[in-house]
């Protein structure tokens, strides 16, 4: 990234994309894989990408926040997030 050679902080917002970056179909592969949610799986390669990017996910349910907590201690092989481009 490039923010990350400035030393500056990227914080996307709404990092999942909705329905629609969450359901897809190399993330549920992944998610299946490793039997997480396929949040955790976008989220851990997002966090993977740069120690300088902070994802704000959005949730409405105590549930899907402990889903995203957990998502920081995934570790997930150089393969797994190579398949997620």
């Amino acid at each position: 990234m490039r923010t990350s050679r400035l030393g500056i902080a990227f914080l996307p917002w709404f990092p999942l994309g909705g329905n629609r970056g969450v359901r897809a179909l190399k993330v549920k592969r992944v998610a299946a894989r490793h039997r997480v949610a396929p949040a955790q799986v976008a989220l851990a390669w997002l966090l993977a990408r740069s120690p300088l990017l902070l994802p704000i996910p959005g949730t409405q349910s105590i549930e899907h926040l402990e889903e995203n907590v957990c998502a920081a201690a995934l570790t997930r092989a150089p393969e797994d997030f190579g398949d997620l481009g």
